[in-house]
């Protein structure tokens, strides 16, 4: 994928022809074409799906989830497609042409046993795009992926890229800061997700929610933090006593943070960044305390007031940059601070597969310039005596480790705390869990 360079806000993908059934394979071929070109341009796949369900507001869920399904899909496989397509192709076709075969090398590679259905569907669906000149296109080059995809794959296999299906960068970067587990972490980067919620014990016990999962015959563990992980995901409108407040969806190794933050009732506290709210309200789940929500962005922070209204809990949530304290601060010190902070996002790519190919590798130094600001800045809010619990869903350290002790070196009135008998925590991606980095510092009284 190209650099990105800024640009405008997209307008929504124009409808597929009329000729396609919305419940064709078909129609989920060109919409999902049309989303991994949006991305191909630059864009992320969060607008990109932003703006189809605002021109498609009516979309049945059945099609939603397969366009969601096929697109996630085709992006955690985006290095071994276009690594086939440059055996078969001369040169790259036109978008969203392009993107199509994408979308079908990756059915065919999770479909092997309906490859004539794809194939079809994938020529009906080209016949829809750019005026159908390239539906023998791709009806040659799907075919010919398929007559030779004993080659094709070892070829693949032998390649950095196709292999593991990040950019190059990337799988330097983790081979050379986790030697041992490198592979283990990419190949993470490429499976589904997993789905764990977090119970409101304020209205719910573990028993009561064990049970109406048992009813609603939704196989779910309890994990060792009291996360729960169901054996697969389910719609949110499947989960039993959701609607209620009585669970929340959340990662489970994001579960640990109301932990480690070692909260006591009555306590100031400050989640810096807060959006969409899922840290707020464990912290006021787990203890009574008095808690300021920040969010740079507007829309995200009326998100965590939204989440906080259905769980039945209170914080004062403003918009503000928590960098900027003549704009929010009242000059009250806090006891605890979470500073969950804007990060490269590298230990939930799975969730988020377009990251991966839109992120550069000067990136991460960004990142890291914007966390240190945020921790310089919070430092001056916390009480003297107080704890600050630094997190990142990353997994590069960069942002982690390293900030950490730069951190330290900057700030003499700093006490790294110990999590879990270690200096600090970093969770590597897992079937249980995505990846986080916890610290936990505290400030000389």
């Amino acid at each position: 994928m190209p650099s990105r360079p800024p640009r405008p806000p997209r307008p929504a993908p124009p409808a597929s022809a009329p000729t396609l059934a919305e419940d064709s394979l078909a129609y989920t071929f060109v919409t999902t074409a049309r989303l991994i070109a949006e991305v191909v341009a630059g864009g992320t796949l969060t607008e990109a799906l932003s703006a189809l369900w605002s021109a498609r507001p009516a979309t049945p869920p059945g099609v939603r989830g397969a366009i969601l399904d096929l697109a996630y899909g085709s992006l955690r496989d985006y290095g071994r497609q276009d690594f086939i397509l440059g055996k078969l192709l001369q040169k790259p076709l036109p978008e969203p042409v392009q993107s199509l075969l994408r979308v079908a090398l990756h059915r065919l590679d999770s479909r092997a046993d309906t490859a004539h259905t794809i194939v079809d569907q994938a020529v009906t669906a080209a016949a829809t795009l750019l005026g159908g000149k390239f539906k023998g296109v791709v009806n040659g080059v799907l075919r010919n992926a398929l007559r030779q995809s004993a080659d094709l794959n070892r070829a693949a296999d032998a390649d950095m890229v196709a292999e593991f299906r990040h950019p190059p960068w990337w799988i330097r970067r983790l081979r050379s800061q986790y030697p041992d587990h490198w592979r283990a972490i990419l190949a993470a980067g490429n499976t589904h997700p997993p789905m764990a919620l977090r119970i409101n014990r304020r209205r719910a016990s573990a028993r009561e929610v064990l049970a109406a999962f048992a009813a609603a015959e939704l196989p779910v563990r309890e994990l060792n933090n009291g996360a729960l992980l169901l054996d697969r995901p389910v719609p949110v409108a499947r989960v039993p006593g959701f609607a209620e407040g009585l669970v929340s969806v959340q990662d489970a190794g994001a579960q640990y943070a109301a932990r480690y933050l070692d909260l006591v009732d009555g306590q100031r506290v400050l989640d810096a960044c807060a959006a969409p709210g899922g840290k707020t309200s464990h912290i006021l789940e787990t203890a009574d305390v008095a808690l300021t929500a920040l969010d740079t962005d507007a829309f995200r922070a009326r998100r965590v007031s939204e989440n906080l209204e259905r769980l039945g809990l209170t914080a004062e949530v403003k918009t503000a940059d928590c960098r900027v304290l003549s704009r929010w601060w009242d000059g009250r010190p806090f006891d605890r601070i979470l500073a969950d902070v804007p990060c490269s996002a590298s230990g939930v790519v799975r969730r988020n597969p377009d990251i991966k190919w839109l992120r550069r590798s000067d990136d991460v130094a960004r990142f890291a310039a914007q966390q240190a600001e945020i921790l310089d800045a919070l430092w001056q809010v916390l009480a003297p005596g107080g704890k600050m619990l630094y997190v990142t869903c990353s997994v590069f350290a960069e942002e982690n480790r390293e900030q950490i002790a730069a951190f330290a070196t900057r700030h003499p009135d700093c006490c790294r705390l110990p999590i879990a008998g270690q200096p600090d925590c970093q969770y590597l991606p897992s079937t249980e869990h995505d990846g986080f980095f916890y610290a936990l510092l505290e400030k000389a009284a």
